[in-house]
């Protein structure tokens, strides 16, 4: 089961460490409103899939909450079925939907789950409510 804050279901972007501090600035920034994951994660963990309308909290490396966001959309597919629309969204500078697969091959490969053209994963597209003072300046994606 994933963390609880206040009651709020967490929402975490990538590994706890610099990747999720870079991701939560494009949040904070307003550069990120979408995220993709695993919804074999999702099974292993007794979790269900977001729900337009939900409001999670975004969390940081140490478990904290930096920001409230509004789950805005989700849809299951396909890893080789995500569309530009949702790369561009996720706001990570990807040039295109291959350059996207390749890197997210790269991490879910990094963290032990790899994947292929036909891994289910849950997108899910968000609004930022309300977030905290962290900087708005990001790196660019790995």
């Amino acid at each position: 089961m994933w963390a609880r804050v206040d009651g709020r279901r967490s929402f975490e972007l990538g590994t706890a460490d610099a990747m999720r501090t870079r991701l939560n600035r494009l949040v904070l920034s307003g550069r990120k409103t979408a995220s993709t994951g695993l919804l074999a994660v999702y099974a292993e963990e007794a979790e269900g899939v977001e729900y337009p309308g939900g409001t999670p909290a975004l969390l940081d490396e140490q478990g904290a909450a930096v920001a409230l966001i509004e789950v805005t959309r989700v849809a299951l597919m396909p890893f080789d079925e995500v569309t530009w629309e949702h790369v561009e969204a996720e706001g990570e500078g990807h040039a295109s939907v291959d350059e996207w697969r390749a890197g997210h091959r790269r991490y879910w490969d990094h963290v032990g789950t790899p994947v292929d053209d036909r891994t289910m994963v849950v997108c899910v597209g968000f609004r930022l409510i309300e977030g905290s003072g962290m900087s708005d300046t990001a790196g660019s994606a790995a």
